[in-house]
């Protein structure tokens, strides 16, 4: 079995760290490079017996310069010493009547050795004041040669440190300088464009946050847009149907007061017409009610506990198809799928006003010619009950204004269920449905 590969962190401070190791080993690599390459230019063309013979004669003349114009005697050591104190890095010997003289480097005078020409190289005849001497120059600048070498490998190995992270840095920047641009647009409103979140760091961590966020207030927005245009049709509808029935009791009650009340069936008539508008304004206003109720608040204040699913669907069924017998209605009851007993999580008073719904709204506008259906299942872990009806076709009926299936949509996801409908004009059918868990028996109750 292969060992699963274990990933390196990828937050900030983590790839802060591999940067900065990644620095130094780029300064470190600088460093001998430039070094390495540095040397060899110093050993191949600056110390070319060319270049340096060359170094050397001018060094020679600048010598004689000195003595000749200063009539300077070979034992002169203190001017001699003077000299080299002003041209750094020369050391120089002398030779006069095959005697040794003192060597003079950096202002000092330094006993001298016997001549060395692999050291010193050749030999310089020079005028002094006081005679002919044999001079041996040393060229001693390749020492600040190696000194200039050293410095640029150490500004090559920090330049290399600092640029990288110089580098890790600015991408950070416009990751950074991004985000904030993109607030300010979510800010401004323009929440079409996604948020960028590619990475698994803190500032990606961020980026999805700000997206996430982003998708928040599109669907807040969307929602907002809903239930405003629900909200506008609600009371456009509302006004139209309450101002039919209004304007009917009205015209009852006018001639109710207008008669004489010599006519008595007349005015019987009259009062059940008017009574009858009556009930119609309060079927619209308790619906008008069960909207704001509903949809008045965010959340509602559930009482979930969990029941027998089968016995308490059976007591809303039987209460629901009690309701439309007395009404008219011929039901038929079937259940598919019903194996064994279930449990559910729920409200029962908001389960049964779900159930209430639907009834209310097939004695409004179902046919009592044709016969309602009821179906129970239990399926795929879900408790469902499915009510259809035939639409009745009288011309004259109110259109609904599905106050009533808001509110059960509302209710059965506010429970964790679901709830849809089915119409082709002629049939209408509500589905509903809840999460169903295996009944516990009483052995494992007492447990």
């Amino acid at each position: 079995m292969t060992k699963p590969v274990s990933k390196l962190p990828r937050s900030l401070n983590a790839k802060m760290l591999y940067v900065s190791l990644l620095g130094v080993l780029l300064g470190v690599t600088l460093y001998f490079a430039v070094g390495v390459l540095g040397q060899a230019l110093i050993d191949d063309v600056y110390m070319s017996e060319e270049n340096v013979a060359q170094r050397k004669a001018e060094i020679h003349s600048r010598l004689e310069s000195f003595v000749t114009g200063n009539k300077i005697s070979g034992k002169d050591a203190e001017a001699l010493a003077k000299w080299t104190a002003e041209n750094d890095y020369v050391t120089i010997l002398l030779y006069g009547s095959g005697k040794r003289y003192r060597s003079f480097s950096g202002g000092k005078a330094i006993h001298a050795d016997a001549f060395d020409s692999a050291k010193y190289g050749r030999l310089y005849p020079l005028r002094f004041s006081d005679g002919v001497y044999l001079v041996a120059i040393m060229d001693n600048s390749q020492v600040r040669a190696n000194l200039m070498v050293k410095a640029a490998s150490v500004a090559a190995a920090g330049t290399g440190f600092i640029l990288l992270l110089l580098l890790y840095t600015n991408k950070l920047t416009r990751r950074i300088i991004a985000l904030s641009k993109a607030a300010t647009e979510v800010g401004a409103g323009k929440l079409e464009k996604s948020i960028g979140a590619s990475g698994q760091d803190e500032i990606s961590a961020l980026a999805r946050s700000m997206d996430e966020m982003r998708l928040s207030l599109i669907h807040q927005i969307g929602s907002e847009n809903q239930a405003w245009q629900a909200n506008t049709e609600l009371l456009t509808a509302i006004s139209h149907d309450i101002r039919t029935p209004m304007t009917s009791m009205i015209g009852y009650l006018g001639l109710l007061c207008d008669s004489d009340f010599t006519d008595i069936p007349r005015c019987r008539q009259f009062s059940r017409s008017a009574y009858s508008k009556a009930m119609d304004l309060k079927d619209l206003t308790d619906e008008l009610f069960k909207y704001f109720l509903v949809f008045g608040s965010a959340e509602l204040t559930l009482d979930m506990e969990r029941y027998d699913g089968r016995l308490l669907l059976e007591q809303l069924v039987s209460e629901a198809e009690f309701s439309l017998a007395e009404a008219g209605f011929r039901v038929q009851r079937m259940e598919l799928e019903f194996e064994g007993e279930c449990s559910i999580l729920t409200d029962p008073l908001y389960l049964k006003r779900v159930v209430d719904n639907l009834v209310s709204n097939v004695m409004k506008y179902g046919d009592k010619a044709k016969r309602v259906v009821m179906l129970s299942e239990l399926a795929q872990g879900k408790l469902g009950l499915c009510i259809s009806n035939s639409i009745i076709r009288s011309l004259n009926r109110v259109e609904s204004t599905k106050i009533g299936l808001r509110t059960c949509s509302r209710i059965m996801e506010q429970m964790g269920g679901s709830f849809s409908t089915e119409t082709d004009g002629e049939h209408f059918a509500a589905t509903l449905r809840l999460p169903a868990g295996k009944a516990e028996t009483d052995t494992e109750a007492a447990d």
